[in-house]
C-alpha cells in the first residue's frame, strides 16, 4: 500500500496541485493583461480607460467575469447545440494546455520534455479547430466565413513561425525550451569579450527573424492590425457573433491565453527567458521569474501599442505579407543561419 501511495498517489497529487497553481496564476495574470490592454489603448487616445471598479480600476476584469458568468447563455435555434457549446471549451482548453511545457524559471516547468517546442506548435495548431467549430455550429454565414478566414490566416502564419523557430533551433541544437534559454548565456557579446548580457540573446543575431516572429504572432492570435477575423465592416463581429455570456468569455479567455503564450515564446526564443539583462551580482539576486514576467509584459506592451496606432490590413494584404514576404524571407534566413553555423564551426 505504501508503495502504491509513493509511486502513484503522491506524484499525481503533486502534479494536480502544480497544475492548479499554474492555472490560477495564469488566469490572474490574464485578467490584468486584459486590463493593461484597455488602459494602454485608452492612454494612446488620451482617455482614462477602466477606472471605477476598485482602486484605479484594478478589479474591472473580475467584474466583467461576474457579469459574463451570471448572464443567461443564448443558443440560436438553428445551431448545432453540442458543437456550439463544445467549441469555446476546446478553444480555451487547448490554449491553457500549451503552458504545460513553458519554463517560467530554471526548473520551474510542469513538463520539461525534450520536444517542448514541438508540443507548443502542435497545440497551437489545434486551436483553429475551436474557431472552425464555433463558426460552423452557429448556422450563420457571417460566423462561418469568419471561421474560414481564421483557419487560412492561422495556417499561413504558422508556416512563418515554424521557419523562425527552425533558425533558433539551429543555433541551440535542442528542442527543449529550457535548453533554448540556457544557450543564451553566451553569444555575440561574450565573443567580443563582454560579460554575459542582453547582447548574447538571439534577438540580435537573428533580428530579422525576431521581427518576423513578432508580426506573425500578431496574425496568429488575430491581434490588430490583423484582426480580419473580427472585421466589423464586413463580418459583423466574426465567428463569435452568435455567442454571449460564458461561452463568449471562454473564447476571449482562450484568445488572451494564446497571446500570453506568444509573449512567453518570444521571451524564451529571443529575449533570454529568465536571464537578467546583465550578468552582475545585484541583478542575479532578482528571481528569474521576475525577469521572465517583466520581459513577457514588455512584449505584450508592444502588442498593445501596435493595436493602438497601426490601421487594419485588407485580407489580400495580410495573405500577401505571409506568403510572398515572410515565407521567402524565413526560408532564406534558415539557409543563411545553417551556412554560417557550418562555416563558422559552430554547428
Amino acid at each position: 500500500m505504501d508503495g502504491f501511495l509513493s509511486t502513484y498517489v503522491w506524484p499525481a497529487a503533486i502534479m494536480i496541485g502544480q497544475s492548479l497553481l499554474l492555472l490560477v496564476a495564469l488566469l490572474i495574470f490574464i485578467a490584468y493583461i486584459l486590463l493593461a490592454d484597455r488602459k494602454i489603448w485608452a492612454a494612446v487616445q488620451l482617455r482614462r480607460g477602466p477606472n471605477v471598479v476598485g482602486p484605479f480600476g484594478l478589479f474591472q476584469s473580475f467584474a466583467d467575469l461576474l457579469k459574463f458568468v451570471v448572464k443567461e447563455p443564448v443558443i440560436p435555434a438553428g445551431a448545432n447545440k453540442v458543437l456550439f457549446l463544445l467549441a469555446p471549451l476546446v478553444s480555451v482548453t487547448l490554449a491553457l494546455a500549451a503552458w504545460a511545457v513553458v519554463p517560467l524559471n530554471d526548473n520551474w516547468v510542469m513538463a520539461n520534455i525534450n520536444v517542448g517546442i514541438l508540443y507548443v506548435l502542435a497545440i497551437s495548431s489545434l486551436e483553429v479547430y475551436g474557431v472552425i467549430m464555433g463558426g460552423w455550429a452557429s448556422n450563420s454565414k457571417y460566423p462561418f466565413l469568419s471561421a474560414l478566414r481564421s483557419a487560412a490566416q492561422m495556417v499561413s502564419y504558422e508556416v512563418s513561425i515554424g521557419f523562425v523557430i527552425v533558425t533558433v533551433l539551429l543555433c541551440v541544437g535542442s528542442l527543449n525550451l529550457t535548453d533554448i534559454v540556457n544557450s543564451q548565456r553566451d553569444g555575440l557579446g561574450t565573443m567580443m569579450g563582454l560579460p554575459g548580457s542582453f547582447l548574447d540573446w538571439y534577438w540580435l543575431p537573428l533580428f530579422p527573424m525576431f521581427i518576423v516572429f513578432f508580426i506573425s504572432a500578431l496574425a496568429e492570435t488575430n491581434r490588430p492590425p490583423f484582426d480580419l477575423v473580427e472585421a466589423e465592416s464586413e463580418l459583423v463581429a466574426g465567428f463569435m457573433v452568435e455567442y454571449g455570456s460564458t461561452p463568449y468569455m471562454m473564447f476571449m479567455l482562450g484568445e488572451y491565453a494564446a497571446i500570453c503564450l506568444m509573449c512567453a515564446l518570444t521571451t524564451i526564443l529571443f529575449l533570454g527567458g529568465w536571464l537578467p539583462p546583465v550578468d552582475v551580482w545585484f541583478l542575479n539576486w532578482v528571481p528569474g521569474i521576475i525577469w521572465f514576467v517583466l520581459k513577457a509584459s514588455l512584449v505584450f506592451f508592444m502588442f498593445a501599442m501596435v493595436k493602438a496606432f497601426v490601421p487594419r490590413y485588407r485580407y489580400d494584404q495580410l495573405m500577401r505579407l505571409g506568403w510572398k514576404v515572410f515565407l521567402p524571407l524565413s526560408l532564406v534566413m534558415v539557409f543563411i543561419v545553417a551556412i554560417t553555423l557550418k562555416l563558422g564551426g559552430w554547428a
